[in-house]
């Protein structure tokens, strides 16, 4: 936990503590990270084996949070597993928050990160919703640029492969009272990976609306381990009706939401001609604000982008309907349908099943014009390729 003398004088915002504990709490402090490397090195594995989230770097990030110091001393250590007590809260009450990222090599020889800040601010925030210590996604960035350039021979150089950054901050408070834990700890892994679908062969997707992924009001428009595991039994029911993935739906009017863990985009023709619309749903607080989403609606709706591709698009983020999809596919406007996601990128979508029947998109065994404009301009920023707005950040 570290030397209580060496605590720095400051207080973590949002800190609450003991009225009679007037000590300052440590920060999370970069500075005085301390590296431990391991002895071994592993071997790389051939990148055609690589299987997301199935292989692991030689060296991960640990530090924890104790109400009565603060944060510890960040530590580079060998890979390996954790001891935590069985009571800690985090195995109770699913106090855990993590986010995905992922490091590229660029044609430089760089390391890059795809928009960081975002998902720093969204670790903030997430951390925030479960009532987790506080945390400075400012000091995990710079952790994670340590890491990954320490990790940098895990980057695989082919387009589309990359080193999957997984920062997790659990609650580890050590007792079984159902309460915030103002106990934590910090990890950060990475992990070399594929791509997480066969980025040319489109999923299909099963509408359902049983089952929600979020409802107002709760954890849908945060990164939280809680949000994962209730979708896994009707994902296993959709695989078993041959499906590979779910479109969930939420309300009597059965509004789209997202699809399996990936926000979901449609094109759609207008009725004036001028080009397309790329719709996704509004950020209501049931809808995680992913980076790539982000990036799709902003590349959307850049005239820049628009003169690259030769199509004109316009962002819409407006709430829909399975009527209003149906609709659509039977007057034809219905062109392409996409999932997005940092794991994924841009895939496309081939059918929707809903109530027997399946929604066919257009585009057919492969991914459509604007899925693929996307796709491509988004990885060429992520590898490197191009300079885009400052998107892509050097590890120096």
């Amino acid at each position: 936990m570290g030397d209580k003398d060496s605590i720095i004088a400051s207080t973590t915002p949002g800190q609450t503590g003991d009225s009679t504990n007037s000590r300052s709490l440590a920060t999370l402090d970069v500075s005085k990270l301390n590296i431990t490397l391991a002895k071994t090195l592993k071997p790389l594995q051939p990148v055609e084996t690589l299987r997301f989230g199935q292989t692991f770097s030689d060296h991960m990030i640990v530090a924890t949070h104790d109400p009565e110091i603060g944060w510890s001393i960040p530590e580079i250590k060998p890979y390996g597993p954790i001891a935590l007590d069985p009571a800690c809260s985090c195995f109770q009450y699913s106090g855990n928050v993590f986010e995905g990222m992922k490091a590229y090599l660029g044609p430089d020889g760089n390391a890059r990160l795809f928009r960081p800040d975002m998902n720093m601010r969204r670790l903030e925030r997430s951390c925030a919703r479960l009532a987790l210590p506080p945390i400075d996604g400012n000091v995990v960035l710079e952790l994670i640029k340590h890491l990954v350039n320490l990790e940098k021979r895990w980057i695989p150089k082919e387009s589309g492969y990359s080193l999957y950054l997984r920062p997790t901050v659990i609650g580890t408070r050590p007792d079984l009272a159902v309460t915030a834990s103002d106990h934590a700890m910090l990890y950060i892994i990475t992990s070399p990976t594929g791509p997480y679908f066969n980025a040319i062969k489109p999923i299909s997707l099963l509408a359902v609306s049983g089952n929600v992924r979020a409802w107002p009001g709760g954890t849908g428009g945060h990164k939280v381990a809680g949000n994962y595991s209730p979708g896994f039994l009707p994902q296993r029911t959709a695989a078993e009706k041959g499906y590979d993935q779910l479109l969930w739906l939420f309300g009597d009017d059965r509004r789209i939401t997202e699809a399996g863990a990936m926000n979901f985009f449609i094109v759609v023709k207008r009725d004036d001609g001028d080009g397309v619309d790329l719709i996704t749903t509004p950020l209501d607080g049931t809808i995680l604000p992913g980076v790539t989403r982000a990036s799709c609606l902003s590349l959307a709706g850049d005239p820049e982008f628009h003169k690259e591709i030769s199509v004109r698009l316009h962002p819409q983020e407006i709430v829909y309907t399975m009527s209003d999809l149906a609709k659509w596919s039977s007057e034809g406007k219905l062109l392409e349908a996409l999932v997005v996601g940092t794991a994924v990128i841009v895939g496309s979508c081939n059918r929707i099943g809903y109530e027997g029947e399946d929604i066919v998109i257009p585009s057919g065994a492969v991914m459509g014009p604007v899925g693929t404009a996307l796709r491509q301009k988004i990885l060429d920023i992520q590898e490197g390729r191009t300079e885009w707005k400052g998107w892509g950040v050097v590890c120096a």
